[in-house]
């Protein structure tokens, strides 16, 4: 999950006030206290941490709630806004020709963004090629050609020339076809003035649409002095963050944004090529107070699924065979860790959305959905197609075939009876599916 332990936090805040008897000063001091500290542990700026708290408070206490919301939910909406105000909305990204010149200081995962990047303009439909600028870093050439390599993206080097400014002139003449044309350009330990010189010479040759700079979401408060150095030198348009999964703070990379007014263009949340999003404030702040992001599970599905992996309108018609589970199975692997996925479900909405599971209890709902996939592979077709067909004497040959015990077999059979009976309740309009994302995502 995106920020995992600020977001713990948050909603921990956010408990607090649902929770509470009546809305009074007393209550939204409180609440404020808990904001503060999530924030303040998380390295966002004191000062920005400050003006944040005495705004809710004031606004909590002195404006009336707009008509149909109610107290609580009143002063969540205040919350939402003030964070929203810290982020800001997020750079405009156009799915259009364009080039993109990325920078920061070596360790931020600059090279590794640039490749993510062009996977995110190749899975829009865009043709994306990559120039590989940074001749400072000794194996910066070879990782960025082989990561490319794998995402099919059209890659330009000269290993053994070292004029950065020569090699980029050369590399987008040479991609000039292709629509998104992105430069990685070179880091340093520190800003040195040779970095800068480098870089406002490739800008000059460059000419880029945009100019992203790469931070990691660890670096603290040290983010704010680099985002201002390079944003003096070459004038940033966005910022990537980049490790914003898991345990990682991210609050002085986001106050950094705020401070230069750069908006933030994507965001880096695991290790694969798939896991860079466009960042989208409201959805980042949703996720992060515990309201989901049906918006992106969405899109996520919509670009790594086909309709022979879910068939969406014969479950709701009520045919949930075995074989469709299984499909069901794959589909989800295919769309990325089970923990970022349930991430995006709202508290209260399906399963598993806003329920604290530990790192253990997802590795072992990962390892047993594996296991209903290995038991299934030792099952005949009209078994997939008709389980009611399998009985004791069944069980036990499908045991030894999958190497897996008699009650796991069993208990993947009772699995399936409880989906099948789940998605009977939505067909007999116990639940009103698209009313409630409809809502959920205010459409």
């Amino acid at each position: 999950m995106v920020m995992e332990k600020l977001g713990d936090s948050l909603q921990g805040a956010l408990k607090k006030l649902i929770g509470a008897g009546r809305i009074d000063e007393r209550t939204v001091n409180e609440v404020v206290k808990d904001i503060q500290r999530a924030l303040l542990q998380a390295d966002v700026n004191v000062k920005l941490v400050m003006g944040m708290s005495q705004r809710i408070k004031e606004r909590a206490m002195k404006e009336d709630p707009p008509a149909g919301m109610n107290p609580r939910e009143h002063v969540i909406r205040i919350v939402y806004q003030e964070l929203m105000e810290i982020i800001g909305k997020g750079a405009e990204i156009q799915l259009k020709p364009q080039i993109i010149m990325m920078v920061g200081l070596q360790g931020s995962g600059k090279t590794t963004s640039t490749a993510k990047l062009a996977r995110y303009f190749q899975r829009k439909g865009l043709k994306a090629g990559v120039v590989a600028a940074d001749t400072f870093r000794p194996g910066a050439y070879h990782q960025l050609k082989t990561l490319c390599e794998k995402l099919n993206v059209a890659f330009y080097g000269e290993e053994n020339n070292p004029d950065a400014v020569e090699i980029t002139r050369n590399g987008l003449k040479a991609l000039e076809k292709y629509d998104v044309k992105i430069v990685d350009t070179a880091g340093r330990h520190a800003l040195e003035s040779e970095l800068i010189d480098e870089m406002e010479r490739i800008n000059a040759v460059a000419k880029p649409n945009h100019k992203f700079m790469v931070l990691d979401a660890g670096i603290g408060q040290q983010a704010s002095q680099q985002a201002h150095a390079f944003n003096d030198s070459v004038g940033i348009t966005g910022v990537i963050i980049t490790k914003l999964d898991g345990t990682a703070k991210g609050g002085g990379a986001l106050s950094a944004v705020s401070e230069t007014k750069a908006p933030i263009a994507f965001i880096g949340v695991g290790e694969t090529p798939e896991d860079f999003e466009k960042f989208e404030a409201d959805r980042f702040i949703s996720r992060l107070l515990g309201m989901g992001d049906l918006k992106s599970l969405m899109e996520k599905a919509e670009e790594t699924l086909s309709e022979e992996d879910v068939n969406v309108e014969a479950l709701m018609q009520g045919r949930f065979t075995l074989k469709d589970m299984y499909k069901q199975l794959e589909a989800m692997n295919k769309m990325g860790p089970l923990k970022q996925i349930m991430s995006m479900l709202p508290m209260g909405l399906g399963g598993m959305g806003g329920v604290k599971l530990s790192d253990e209890m997802f590795q072992a709902t990962s390892d047993k959905m594996k296991n209903y996939k290995i038991i299934m592979d030792s099952m005949t077709e009209d078994e997939m197609a008709d389980p009611k067909l399998i009985g004791g004497s069944r069980i036990k040959r499908i045991s030894r075939g999958s190497g897996c015990s008699p009650e796991e077999v069993r208990e993947l059979l009772k699995y399936h009876k409880t989906m099948q009976t789940a998605l009977k309740g939505f067909r007999g309009g116990k639940f009103n599916i698209q009313k409630m994302m409809k809502k959920k995502l205010g459409m």
